[in-house]
């Protein structure tokens, strides 16, 4: 097993757009030739669009891109610049008189980062998809990364900055991997050593006050923690498989979030995986789903430890020159 670049997967594109000043953004992921899809939506505060398609129930099997975005529920208003790109690049499922592009979408909330104001809209993920023709896998401050924070139990003071991150490898002709914008609730932790790499810190600035611990301590408090939360992923294959396979892949991938995230899955966080196949090999649905763990667990600490500070929030890299 050897690790690629994501945009090594062939067929597939993604693209950032952001705003520095609104501190917050999308990213986009692009198969015109279509993929088949699932999702897994874990979280208790969702939002999220095209997720009941994914049904295997449901009729349409492919889709042909999934973006991920700031701005809460404003956010999904991005897909539309998807939808009118790809229109325009003759992409979709075809209804005759014109093709009609089938958008996957989910959102972060990130309006308390910078500009509450600036959110992505339609222009912005227009902007993502031109991007998306250059083909470059970005990490950190950037896409649906841009105003991504972590720890926030304690307040948005006491918070660190999350990010954008990207993880694939490859086994013989199998890929496999995975985009992630990191915006939880809780603490990042390296399973290596089950430690804290970032989260909520304590009043000193530098060290960990440790979510889960605080929660345990308060348990019986039933408090809105609801301050700016949820993380959103995709994770890609290059394996063939139908819409029930890729749900599967998706829930076996949210173990990446349980290996890296304390706690993952909250009543605050809508934490949600989308998969895409784009069908060119044969691959072990098992081998395929423990796969998809392990590229989403590496790329969200790729998307910690590649974030920059922002607006007051520290970020890993600045804690690690400190000590």
């Amino acid at each position: 097993m050897k690790e690629i670049l994501l945009n090594e997967i062939d067929g597939i594109n993604i693209g950032n757009a952001q705003s520095l000043k609104g501190q917050t953004g999308c990213t986009v992921i692009i198969c015109k030739d279509g993929a088949t899809a699932g999702v897994d939506v874990r979280g208790g505060s969702p939002g999220t669009r095209e997720t009941d398609l994914l049904d295997p129930v449901n009729f349409v099997d492919r889709i042909h891109a999934v973006i991920l975005s700031g701005g809460s529920a404003f956010g999904l208003d991005a897909a539309g610049g998807v939808m009118q790109y790809l229109e325009e690049k003759n992409v979709g499922f075809d209804v005759t008189v014109t093709k009609v592009p089938i958008v996957c979408s989910a959102v972060l909330f990130d309006l308390v980062v910078g500009d509450y104001r600036i959110r992505p809209d339609k222009s912005m993920g227009y902007e993502a998809c031109k991007n998306s023709e250059i083909n470059v896998c970005k990490n950190g401050n950037i896409g649906a990364g841009t105003g991504a924070t972590i720890g926030k139990i304690l307040g948005p003071e006491h918070s660190m900055k999350g990010g954008l991150g990207t993880y694939a490898v490859q086994v013989g002709d199998l890929k496999i991997g995975a985009v992630v914008a990191v915006n939880c609730l809780g603490d990042i932790i390296d399973p290596k050593n089950g430690k804290i790499i970032a989260g909520a810190l304590k009043e000193d600035g530098r060290s960990f006050a440790n979510t889960q611990q605080i929660m345990l301590n308060r348990y019986n408090e039933k408090r809105n923690l609801f301050s700016g939360n949820t993380t959103i992923g995709t994770v890609i294959t290059n394996g063939k498989f139908n819409k029930s396979e890729m749900n599967k892949i998706a829930s076996m991938a949210h173990n990446g979030y349980g290996r890296t995230m304390r706690p993952a899955h909250s009543v605050f966080d809508g934490d949600t995986i989308f998969t895409m196949a784009t069908d060119e090999v044969d691959a072990d649905i098992s081998t395929v789903g423990f796969l998809a763990a392990e590229v989403m667990e590496k790329a969200i600490i790729r998307a910690v430890k590649s974030a920059e500070s922002i607006s007051g929030r520290k970020s890993y890299k600045e804690l690690a020159t400190q000590s």
